[in-house]
């Protein structure tokens, strides 16, 4: 009882008096940097907000102009449309100029051959022609004939030349309209350009204060990217802290833990030249038996792995030894596993019943297979220093349940 209480004693005082590894100036530093990134982030928001806002604003103007524009460019439209109708239907009308002129001159031809006819036959009498007939049927006919021909003559020129002036007057007409109607598509035209120009000065405005924003918009993703990334070293920082008091705190745990079992006989300690314990094997109160003789090189619990550099929990002890060297069952047991387990490298696992396992890794070579049953004490495998492992040693576990326990509880 007075080992344990001495025990306690010391655990406590190592505990009350143990450094903290946590360096708070470098957490510190961290947290201010982390604030830093924050402000920039932060004003680089609200610049880009600022920004956003005024970009609405000018869009909520330019949305008024482009309707403008568009109604401008409408307007346009249906003069351009108007004139265009107006041309083709002065390029019609001058076609149809051409086709009544040539019909009126081709029909004067007709009227000119009857007057060469008349002058070269001399004057015929309308009277020398009905008196000519040779009966009554027949003046009747040539009266008819002659009336004809005065009323054919006199509607030939007429109709041409009215259709002629109709033609002129269509014309006339036409070039009014398309004097008009070009003067009001050039002011649509102008009116269009105008309303185009002002879109595109407000567009050019949107154009840079958008740059300015996504400027502002990537600082800001930077700073918040900077500042988790700060904030993960913060956390690391205190985690591998934390981590490491905790390692400290089992060690001293298991510190006082050996020192009790010293003072009350269960184990050996012996002093090496390094002055180191190397623990002897010897059978403890857990009814277990060291697998091999060596100094504890790593103790159970959180440490900073000797290969990795971060803080990891480790889950056995870990026993000095050299190459070689025997590897002896810590319980008699069946041999469930024996062969290479990731970075254990060669591994022999024994079951002892009660959900009890011990595993053995590290090893040089195996001397089990699976299945086999094997005594307290039994060769199982050699010492080594296969898969994640620094110098030859036995990493030594003990399992229950499938998790991790002291196997100072064991020995």
């Amino acid at each position: 009882m007075r080992n344990f209480f001495v025990a306690c004693a010391a655990l406590m005082i190592f505990l009350t008096s143990a450094p903290v590894f946590a360096d708070d100036d470098e957490i510190q530093q961290l947290e201010s940097e982390k604030a830093a990134y924050d402000e920039a982030a932060e004003k680089a928001r609200a610049a880009a907000e600022l920004i956003q806002g005024k970009i609405d604003s000018v869009s909520e103007f330019k949305r008024q102009l482009d309707a403008d524009a568009a109604e401008a460019t409408a307007v346009y439209e249906e003069r351009q449309a108007a004139l265009d109708e107006t041309i083709s239907r002065i390029d019609e009308n001058e076609n149809k100029l051409v086709e009544v002129t040539a019909e009126l001159n081709a029909k004067h031809g007709v009227l000119e051959n009857r007057v060469r006819d008349i002058y070269i036959n001399g004057q015929i009498s309308y009277l020398d022609v009905l008196f000519g007939a040779q009966d009554f049927g027949d003046f009747l006919t040539r009266m008819d004939l002659l009336k004809r021909v005065m009323t054919r003559d006199a509607e030939l020129v007429a109709e041409v030349l009215q259709y002629k002036n109709e033609i002129v007057e269509v014309g006339k007409q036409l070039e009014a309209d398309r004097r008009i109607q070009e003067e009001l598509a050039a002011k649509a035209e102008a009116a269009k350009d105008v309303q185009l120009e002002k879109v595109a000065k407000q567009q050019a405005l949107i154009d840079l204060m958008q740059n300015d924003k996504d400027v502002y918009d990537r600082q800001y993703d930077e700073m918040i990217a900077s500042s988790n990334e700060v904030a993960r070293l913060i956390q690391e920082s205190k985690y591998r802290a934390e981590a490491e008091a905790e390692a400290q705190r089992r060690q001293a745990e298991a510190e006082a833990q050996r020192q009790a079992a010293a003072e009350a006989g269960n184990i050996t300690l012996v002093e090496g030249d390094d002055g180191g314990d190397y623990v002897m094997p010897a059978t403890g109160g857990g009814g277990m038996i060291w697998p091999i003789s060596g100094p504890i090189t790593s103790e159970f619990g959180w440490r900073t792995h000797p290969i990795f550099g971060n803080a990891r929990f480790h889950s056995g002890l870990d026993i000095g030894g050299d190459y070689g060297l025997p590897i002896h069952a810590a319980q008699s047991g069946v041999v469930i596993e024996a062969g290479w387990i990731g970075g254990y490298g060669n591994t022999v696992m024994i079951e002892h019943g009660g959900g009890i396992v011990t595993l053995y890794g590290h090893n040089e070579s195996l001397a089990v297979s699976v299945g086999q049953h094997v005594n307290q004490g039994d060769v199982i495998a050699y010492c080594g220093s296969t898969g994640n492992s620094t110098g030859p040693h036995c990493h030594f576990e003990v399992r229950v349940g499938g998790e991790p326990v002291s196997p100072w509880d064991y020995l």
